[in-house]
C-alpha cells in the first residue's frame, strides 16, 4: 500500500509540476524571433488642435559588432550588471533567493536578481510589470537564450538594445548622444557613465540629473576597482575627471520645455519603452497658438528687461522667464515656456524651479483671512512691529517696500497695494500652521517654512503650482489638478490611456469669490493697475522678492489663469526697481492680449449668499454711489458694512 501511495504522489508531483511548466511555457515567444526583429514604432505627440509637436522613438539604434566596444565598457557592465556573467546558464539561483528575501523583508519590490541574460530577455520579449509570473517566464526565457546563443552573442544583444536614458537605445546611441563620438572611441569615464545608466536611465541620465549621473558613475569605477578590473591610479584620476557632454545640437520642435514635462509624466504612467518604441499617438491639452503667443511675449518681455540692465551694468547671467497658462476650470496646461531658450538650457523653471513668490503668495493668506469669517473692510494696521524669536532667534522687524507706514489701513487696500506689515500681522492672528495646511489645500506642494515671513513670500514654491493655486479663486473654490495629456492611443488606435478632469473642493464659494473681488482690487486700483488696458474682467497680484531677485505677475481671468517669473538662475538682482509690475506684468499683458481676444467677454462669479457694496477704499465704511474713489466690495451676507 505504500508503494502504491507513494507511485500516486510522485504522478500527482509530476502531473503538478508539469501543468505549472506549461502554464509558464505555453504563450512564451519563440527565442527565434530575434532573428526577425523589427525596429519599434514612432510615438507622435500632438497638440489639442492636433498641431503635431514632437516624434519619439527610439533614436540611432545603430547595432555595433562586439569587438568594436571598448573593453572598458563591457566590462564595465559586467560588473555593475551581472559579474558572473561568463559563469551561469542564464539565472543564479541564490541571488533570485537572496533578493526574494530583502523584498519579502520590505514588503515591497525592494531589489532584483536579474542576469544580463534576464535582461535581455525582458527587453526583448516581456512586459514592465513586476511579477512573480514575468519573472518566471524571464528566467525560462534566459535559460533558453542561454541554450541557443553564446555568451559573446548574448552581450552583444544586449549591449545594442538596453535602454541608457534621453532616447539612447544601444552604446552605440549612447555614445554619440552624450558624448558626440562612435562607441569605439570612449574613455574610462565615459565608459562608466554609461554603464551606470541601465539601473534608472531615466533618472541617472547626465542630460536630467548631471551630479547624480556622475554619483552614479563613481559608485561604477568603485565597483570596477574593488573587483580589480582597474588600477588605483586609474580609479583616483578617473573619479577626478568632469562630465563632459556634447553639445545638444538636437533640432529643438516644437513647445520644447511642455514635451519634457509631458514625457517625465508618461515615463512614469507607461515606462519608457512604451513611451518610445510604441508607436502611440498622444493627444495634450496644449493650444498651440496661445504656446506660439506666450513664446513670442517671453521673447518680448526679455528684450526689453535686458536693454534696461545693460544700462545699469548688468550683464551676464542674462535673465531668464518662465510662464504657465491653465485652463481655469479643468487644469488643462493650455501654454508652458520655461527659459529662454532650450538650446542653451533645457532646465524648465516653470515646473522644476523653486523660488520665492514674494508677495505673489499674499492673496493664500487673505483667501485664508476671508475663509475664517475676515471681511475685506476689517481694519489692519501699518505701523512698526518687532517680533519675537525669528530667524536665529533673533528679533523680526518687518519693512515695507515704500519704507513708510499708513496707520489703520482695510485689508483691501493693505492687499492692493501690496504692504508688508499689515500682512504679517493678519498672519500673525491666523497662525502660521493653519496657513501652511490650508495653502496645501489651495495646491501649494512645496515645504513650506513656519515662521511670518511665510506671508510675504519666503517660502519657495514653483510657478505651476503657484498658478494652480490662484484657479481656486477664479473656479468658485474648486482645485483642479494640472495635467498635459488627454489622450493616448496606441499604434492600433486603441484607447490605452484617457485623463479625466479631477477637481475638489479646497474652499467655500463665498469665500473664492471675496478673494477674486479683492484681486479685481490689485487691478484697478492697485500694483497690477497696466493691465486695466485689456477692459476685461481680471485678477490678480505681482510679487517682487528682496534686492529685485524675482519679479511675479499671477492673474486670472473667469477662463484662463496664468502666471509669469521672471528672474536670474544666479539669484541676483535683475536690475534697481524691477518689481514684478514692471518686468514680470507686460508679459502676462501681452500673452493675455492673445488669450482673450479668442473668446468674448467674460465675468467672475458672484454666488448666492454675498451682497455688493461700495465702500471707501481707506476706511471701508459705506460710501455714497456718487463718491468719487468709491470701490465695489463684496461681503458675505451678514458681514458688510452698515450705513
Amino acid at each position: 500500500m505504500l508503494t502504491i501511495g507513494l507511485v500516486i504522489a510522485g504522478a500527482v508531483f509530476c502531473g503538478v509540476t508539469a501543468g505549472a511548466f506549461f502554464a509558464f511555457t505555453h504563450d512564451l515567444p519563440q527565442i527565434r524571433a530575434l532573428e526577425s526583429f523589427r525596429p519599434s514604432a514612432v510615438t507622435r505627440i500632438h497638440a489639442a488642435d492636433d498641431v503635431l509637436l514632437a516624434e519619439l522613438y527610439a533614436q540611432r539604434r545603430d547595432p555595433v559588432a562586439l569587438e568594436t566596444i571598448p573593453a572598458n565598457l563591457k566590462i564595465a557592465i559586467i560588473a555593475t550588471e551581472d559579474r558572473n556573467f561568463y559563469n551561469h546558464s542564464g539565472v543564479v539561483l541564490k541571488g533570485i533567493l537572496r533578493a526574494a528575501l530583502k523584498n519579502v523583508l520590505a514588503r515591497k519590490y525592494a531589489e532584483g536578481a536579474s542576469t544580463i541574460t534576464q535582461q535581455l530577455a525582458k527587453t526583448l520579449f516581456l512586459s514592465r510589470k513586476k511579477t512573480l509570473v514575468r519573472k518566471i517566464k524571464e528566467a525560462i526565457l534566459a535559460i533558453q537564450l542561454e541554450r541557443r546563443y553564446t555568451k559573446n552573442e548574448i552581450l552583444e544583444l544586449y549591449l545594442n538594445q538596453v535602454y541608457f536614458g534621453s532616447g539612447a537605445y544601444g552604446v552605440q546611441s549612447a555614445a554619440h548622444i552624450y558624448f558626440g563620438k562612435h562607441v569605439k572611441d570612449l574613455n574610462l569615464a565615459e565608459c562608466a557613465l554609461i554603464a551606470a545608466m541601465p539601473r534608472l536611465p531615466s533618472r541617472y541620465s547626465p542630460l536630467v540629473n548631471k551630479p547624480l549621473a556622475r554619483k552614479r558613475r563613481d559608485i561604477v569605477l568603485k565597483i570596477m576597482h574593488r573587483t580589480g578590473l582597474i588600477t588605483d591610479t586609474q580609479y583616483t584620476q578617473t573619479r577626478q575627471a568632469p562630465i563632459v557632454l556634447a553639445p545638444q545640437s538636437r533640432r529643438v520642435g516644437r513647445a520644447p520645455y511642455f514635451i519634457d514635462y509631458i514625457k517625465a509624466v508618461l515615463e512614469k504612467e507607461i515606462g519608457s519603452d512604451t513611451l518610445y518604441k510604441g508607436g502611440l499617438t498622444i493627444h495634450t491639452t496644449l493650444d498651440f497658438k496661445l504656446q506660439q503667443a506666450a513664446e513670442e511675449a517671453v521673447t518680448n518681455g526679455l528684450v526689453a528687461l535686458e536693454a534696461r540692465m545693460h544700462r545699469q551694468g548688468i550683464a551676464q547671467p542674462p535673465p531668464e522667464c518662465a510662464l504657465v497658462a491653465l485652463d481655469v476650470e479643468s487644469g488643462a496646461i493650455l501654454a508652458m515656456v520655461g527659459g529662454r531658450n532650450y538650446t542653451q538650457s533645457p532646465f524648465n523653471r516653470a515646473t522644476d524651479a523653486r523660488r520665492q513668490p514674494g508677495s505673489a503668495f499674499k492673496p493664500l493668506v487673505y483667501a485664508y483671512a476671508v475663509e475664517q469669517g475676515f471681511a475685506q473692510n476689517m481694519l489692519l494696521l501699518d505701523a512698526p512691529v518687532v517680533f519675537k524669536g525669528g530667524q536665529d532667534g533673533k528679533d523680526w522687524k518687518p519693512e515695507n517696500f515704500s519704507r513708510r507706514f499708513q496707520g489703520e489701513m482695510t485689508m483691501r487696500r493693505a492687499l492692493t497695494h501690496s504692504e508688508n506689515i499689515p500682512a504679517v500681522r493678519l498672519l500673525d492672528k491666523l497662525g502660521v500652521t493653519s496657513l501652511i495646511n490650508f495653502s496645501t489645500q489651495l495646491g501649494i506642494e512645496s515645504a513650506l517654512k513656519p515662521n511670518l515671513s511665510l506671508a510675504l513670500g519666503t517660502s519657495e514654491v514653483n510657478l505651476l503650482e503657484l498658478t494652480r493655486a490662484y484657479t481656486v479663486f477664479a473656479n468658485m473654490g474648486q482645485r483642479p489638478t494640472p495635467f498635459g495629456v488627454m489622450e493616448v492611443n496606441d499604434r492600433e488606435n486603441r484607447i490605452i490611456q484617457r485623463v479625466s478632469v479631477k477637481k475638489q473642493l479646497a474652499m467655500s464659494r463665498v469665500g473664492a469669490a471675496i478673494v477674486t473681488n479683492l484681486l479685481e482690487g490689485v487691478i484697478q486700483e492697485g500694483t497690477g493697475a497696466k493691465a486695466r488696458q485689456l477692459r476685461r474682467s481680471l485678477a490678480g497680484k505681482t510679487g517682487t522678492t528682496n534686492s529685485y531677485r524675482d519679479a511675479l505677475f499671477v492673474g486670472y481671468s473667469p477662463t484662463i489663469a496664468a502666471g509669469v517669473w521672471v528672474g536670474r538662475d544666479n539669484f541676483e538682482s535683475l536690475g534697481d526697481k524691477e518689481t514684478g509690475s514692471r518686468a514680470a506684468l507686460p508679459i502676462w499683458i501681452e500673452f493675455m492680449t492673445h488669450a482673450l481676444n479668442r473668446e468674448k467677454q467674460h465675468y467672475f462669479d458672484i454666488p448666492d449668499g454675498v451682497l455688493k457694496v461700495g465702500i471707501d477704499p481707506f476706511t471701508g465704511r459705506p460710501a455714497q454711489t456718487d463718491s468719487r474713489g468709491t470701490v465695489t466690495a463684496l461681503f458675505k451676507k451678514g458681514t458688510q458694512p452698515i450705513p
